[in-house]
């Protein structure tokens, strides 16, 4: 718990001074290990193709992206110990920062050998309530010929990050501040990707639907 709590401490003056923070080992191997053999024993068919946009503008576009997913809930006995870990950044990141954060939404994704994803943005000003984006790796051993690095753009453009998707590895970013994109993958990868929200309920509904 103190561990954590360290790298709690880090992420939030990270997000303060940059906007990201990059953690390695963030994740315990006895976390890591269970959500990685259970992701990589799921069948074929029990993953999504992974689309673009939310709500009315939700689209397959596998020229974009073409990774596959599923959803986590509070049901998830195998996320249960992520989740409690993503819940304590939450409460931590309103302590200090007061960013209003409300929930988490959060799936596996799976990459398999080519799969990539282009550059996008998690969220547009006035247009999503995703305000906080979390990447938490699994693979146990990965190299740079393994591929499949998450690489983070500045404003103009230039690359800030390269980041090669080690197991326990914890990214986190403001959602709508940076371009970023998923290289090519050289075998099946698999990752954690999260979006603490705001509070943009309509009509009583928390949010519109994925």
């Amino acid at each position: 718990m103190e561990k954590i709590s360290h790298h709690i401490d880090s992420i939030i003056d990270a997000l303060v001074e940059r906007g990201y923070a990059i953690i390695p080992s963030f994740l315990p191997h006895a976390v890591a290990e269970p959500l990685y053999q259970e992701a990589s024993q799921i069948a074929s068919a029990h993953w999504q193709t992974a689309a673009i946009g939310r709500a009315q503008t939700h689209t397959i576009n596998t020229m974009v992206r073409n990774d596959r997913i599923i959803w986590l809930d509070d049901n998830s006995t195998y996320g249960a110990p992520f989740l409690n870990l993503m819940e304590q950044l939450r409460l931590a990141v309103n302590r200090t920062l007061f960013m209003g954060l409300f929930d988490y939404e959060c799936h596996l994704a799976h990459y398999p050998k080519g799969a990539f994803y282009k550059k996008h943005l998690d969220a547009f000003k006035g247009k999503s309530n995703r305000k906080l984006t979390t990447v938490l790796y699994l693979n146990p051993k990965w190299s740079e010929a393994d591929g499949g690095e998450l690489v983070m753009y500045g404003k103009r453009g230039e690359v800030l990050e390269k980041v090669l998707p080690k197991r326990g590895t914890l990214v986190v970013f403001l959602s709508d501040q940076f371009v970023h994109e998923v290289l090519p993958s050289q075998k099946d990868r698999f990752s954690l990707t999260g979006w603490f929200r705001l509070n943009a309920s309509i009509s009583g509904i928390i949010d519109p639907p994925r």
